[in-house]
């Protein structure tokens, strides 16, 4: 597993796409950090990661279409499958990789608590929580971006259902509010990533909800196992 985290993760700082992706996160984070808190004079960082996690959907494609995808179309995916690693370790190996770019870019607004004690004390329950909240919601959201890499050879396939689940998860959230039957409005809330990251971000860490993500991503990793496991006895 480990030869393949190296691997992968030097991929992706030898070619623009890591790059790419931190500069592009970075520059959208910290925009709205200005807006919500610089501009506003206001300590409350709520505001700022209340729109990260969607504008995260948006870019997480970038890490993850390539994943399995660019194996198939290179013709490696054979020799990747053939190697000692099993498979379990290749999946999580790649996995890994994506979430190390992230947490690299999420070290980037770091500075952002020290910033905001100008205008403030925040709460640093708060600040804990928020930060939970983004890497659990992406963490999730890699998990099936990777899944769904494993199912096609093109990366902008790969990268379309990604973001189009992702706007299907966040629109089944939304929705849910309209919705009268108390049921069908609860079933709708659980099946979104996005109706718990609410509660992260308050700084309230509900363990269901920690729970929740973990699982999404051990649920989606499994499932890309089997999918791989299959096409090896193909």
């Amino acid at each position: 597993m480990l030869a393949v985290y190296k691997r992968e993760l030097r991929a992706y700082f030898t070619s623009p796409m890591g790059y790419i992706f931190l500069a592009i996160w970075l520059a959208l984070a910290n925009l709205f950090f200005y807006m919500y808190c610089v501009m506003s004079q206001t300590s409350d960082l709520s505001g700022t990661f209340a729109n990260l996690l969607f504008i995260s959907s948006f870019i997480i494609p970038m890490l993850t279409m390539r994943t399995f995808s660019e194996e198939k179309k290179q013709k490696t995916e054979q020799l990747l499958l053939t190697s000692p690693v099993s498979l379990t370790g290749i999946v999580v190996g790649k996995y890994l990789s994506c979430l190390t770019v992230f947490v690299v870019a999420l070290l980037g607004t770091f500075t952002w608590p020290l910033i905001v004690t100008m205008y403030g004390h925040p709460a640093l329950y708060t600040i804990v929580g928020n930060y939970a909240a983004l890497f659990f919601g992406v963490a999730a959201f890699m998990a099936i971006g990777v899944f769904l890499s494993c199912m096609t050879e093109s990366q902008i396939v790969a990268a379309i259902s990604s973001f189009a689940t992702y706007m299907g998860l966040y629109l089944i959230g939304t929705l849910a509010s309209a919705i009268d039957n108390p049921v069908v409005r609860a079933i709708m809330n659980f099946i979104s990533l996005f109706s718990r990251y609410s509660n992260f971000a308050l700084g309230l860490f509900a363990l269901d909800d920690i729970v929740y993500y973990i699982s999404i991503t051990v649920i989606f990793l499994f499932l890309t196992t089997r999918v791989i496991e299959k096409k090896r006895w193909a």
